[in-house]
């Protein structure tokens, strides 16, 4: 394929970018290298969490970069896909990368159409040649980039993925990313490779933020992933698989609601809006 980078169409100018990798801990080289993208990967997904509490708290989600940076890197919050890849994609620009933004269907075996609403990059490396698939927004990895070609099989110490290009429609391929349970593949999203700018990705979040249909403006969700394990904090459940498949469950009482987001989420809000969230822990 061939990637894409206009200009400063993701407003990589304005993103403080020492602040940006300070908040990840990278502290790599500053070109757009292969190993340089494979540790920012790592560095963004294992230091900025998945997140929906503004949506369920009525603040509306603003996706430009100045937005989006002093959420996530200056209060130190977590966001969902859409903030995620604004974030890493202005990094990218700031870095020399190219890259394409594409837009994906989550499907996690569900066998039935979905809006086109998950966020993700493909990204050329200069020193290799070939087109990396960057997942910084799902909340459970990928730990790094997977190739992006036909049959790659990629195991992140003990979390394996693969990815598979299908026909489409008018000749147009999709391309499917699965990962494998314990009950073997499944396919957790499906995209094609044309691309989408920033002002797709803000039609989506219109949705995802808004509509009585999305799973997001239900109840406060919250995951914070690391290479050895994955905390789901899902209204009032709170659930920790580790790599070897082994998991833990409890539940989170209203009284230690901001307890459990500074300690498993490494978020600090406001009392009020802690107590605002508490009140939905027992929405079904």
């Amino acid at each position: 394929m061939t990637s894409s980078r206009t200009g400063q169409e993701w407003h990589g100018d304005l993103l403080d970018l020492d602040a940006y990798l300070e908040r990840t801990g990278y502290a790599g080289e500053r070109r757009p290298t292969r190993e340089a993208l494979r540790a920012l990967h790592r560095a963004h997904v294992t230091s900025i969490p998945f997140e929906n509490f503004d949506v369920i708290l009525g603040v509306p989600i603003q996706l430009d970069v100045e937005s989006v940076q002093e959420k996530l890197v200056r209060r130190r919050r977590g966001g969902y896909c859409f903030e995620h890849v604004v974030l890493f994609a202005a990094a990218l620009e700031r870095l020399g990368f190219r890259f394409t933004g594409l837009l994906g269907r989550v499907t996690l075996g569900a066998g039935k159409l979905l809006p086109a609403t998950h966020a993700l990059l493909a990204v050329e490396a200069e020193d290799d040649g070939r087109t990396w698939l960057c997942d910084v927004g799902f909340g459970s990895g990928p730990l790094e980039p997977i190739e992006l070609a036909d049959g790659v099989e990629a195991d992140f110490e003990g979390r394996r993925f693969r990815v598979e290009r299908r026909p489409g429609e008018r000749g147009i391929d999709d391309w499917w990313l699965h990962e494998h349970r314990s009950d073997g593949w499944l396919d957790r999203h499906t995209f094609t490779l044309a691309p989408h700018h920033t002002i797709d990705y803000v039609v989506g979040n219109h949705y995802v933020s808004t509509h009585p249909r999305s799973p997001f403006v239900r109840r406060p969700f919250a995951q914070r992933f690391a290479a050895d394990r994955l905390i789901v904090l899902d209204a009032a459940a709170v659930t920790t698989v580790r790599t070897d498949g082994s998991r833990t469950e409890r539940k989170v009482e209203a009284d230690g609601f901001g307890a459990c987001l500074a300690e498993e989420f490494g978020i600090t809000l406001p009392a009020e809006d802690v107590a605002r969230l508490a009140a939905r822990l027992d929405t079904a």
